[in-house]
């Protein structure tokens, strides 16, 4: 039986009356990349801190490696924390950063020198040694903090939302940094964020929260492509939806009549049909499309390599992309149609 790097069993939180972690059970293999996705409040942050020890259970169990260690302070625990503002010491240098976890730990003084050496080249900035934080920019920053965590080679890394602070260039940057990382050392992980772009791109596993418990945890691939629910569908990536009353003659929200074509056996009633905005076709390209509306052209946003067409169907609201130069204005009536498939439907 294979031992898991971190294993959370029916973990709970709670202030008061307020309950900010919900029973959640988790399980990190190995190796893997773990990130917790949510709005604010939805319990990830402390979800994270529970593990890094810098707050108590209220119920359930935490394990690293097989041992039971939520009963024991932060600095016994086999973790290392990146904040989002990289918590480095002003007073002591890159390689002093670097080396202080590493001199916690009693590791002997030519081990460390090695290992600070080793893991500012892995994050670039071997030449940056003698250094103070106030000579460093943001991302620099974050580079000495992942430094010092990756040095002490935890069983656990927790990210607590490291690139939000810094501007979009550079925490794309990063972001692609530490997944490059991540494939190369193989360290264990659990990132906490509310940016779907961050756990798209860097996760073994998505685990999507709300109120305190994870809805659904996946791949980032069955996540976008296979929510479970309606609000894992909606919080994942942009969606339009359409809110309608289904019958022979379709309606939308508020009752107006709306020139909606269907492909199935869909039961009337009230309904809600999301549909991702990239898989949107209009005009001669929606003609043969088994769902069809008509929908006049509200605005055209400029997206650099795409146009954004704001639409309008009676009371509904939708926006498509297209690639490539603008073909309709305001005003135009088109028809807008979509696949089968990439449409979802929700009662």
């Amino acid at each position: 039986m294979t031992i898991a790097a971190l294993d959370l069993q029916n973990v709970r939180r709670t202030y008061g009356r307020v309950v900010a972690v919900d029973n959640v059970s988790l399980t990190v293999a190995k190796g893997e990349f773990v990130t917790l996705l949510g709005p604010s409040g939805s319990g990830k942050t402390s979800t994270l801190r529970l593990v890094g020890g810098f707050d108590q259970l209220n119920g359930g169990s935490i394990r690293i490696n097989g041992e039971r260690i939520d009963h024991l302070p932060a600095y016994q625990r086999d973790t290392a924390t990146i904040f989002q503002s990289g918590a480095l010491f002003p007073h002591k240098t890159v390689a002093e950063n670097v080396a202080f976890g590493l001199r916690m730990r009693k590791v002997d003084a030519s081990e460390t020198a090695d290992r600070v050496k080793q893991y500012l080249g892995i994050v670039r900035l071997s030449g940056f040694a003698d250094r103070f934080p106030a000579q460093l920019s943001g991302g620099q920053k974050q580079r000495v903090a992942l430094a010092r965590s990756l040095a002490v080679r935890p069983a656990i890394l927790l990210f607590d939302e490291p690139l939000s602070a810094l501007d979009l260039s550079l925490r794309l940057q990063l972001r692609a940094e530490i997944k490059n990382l991540h494939d190369q050392l193989q360290f264990s992980a659990i990132y906490v964020t509310h940016d779907q772009g961050e756990a798209m791109a860097m996760s073994s596993r998505v685990a999507v929260m709300r109120n305190g418990a994870i809805e659904q945890i996946d791949t980032p691939e069955n996540i976008f492509h296979q929510p479970i629910n309606e609000f894992v569908y909606t919080f994942i990536g942009e969606s339009c939806c359409l809110a309608v009353r289904l019958g022979p003659q379709p309606t939308d929200g508020a009752g107006g009549r709306i020139d909606l074509s269907l492909q199935g056996d869909h039961a009337p009633g009230d309904a809600r049909l999301y549909i991702r905005p990239s898989r949107l076709r209009f005009g001669p390209d929606a003609a043969d499309l088994p769902n069809r509306l008509k929908a006049r052209v509200e605005f055209v946003e400029f997206l650099g390599d795409m146009n954004r067409y704001h639409l309008r169907a009676a009371g509904l609201e939708l926006f498509a992309d297209h690639a490539g130069a603008a073909v309709h204005r305001a005003g135009d009536v088109v028809d807008v149609g979509w696949q089968s498939q990439d449409m979802r439907v929700f009662r």
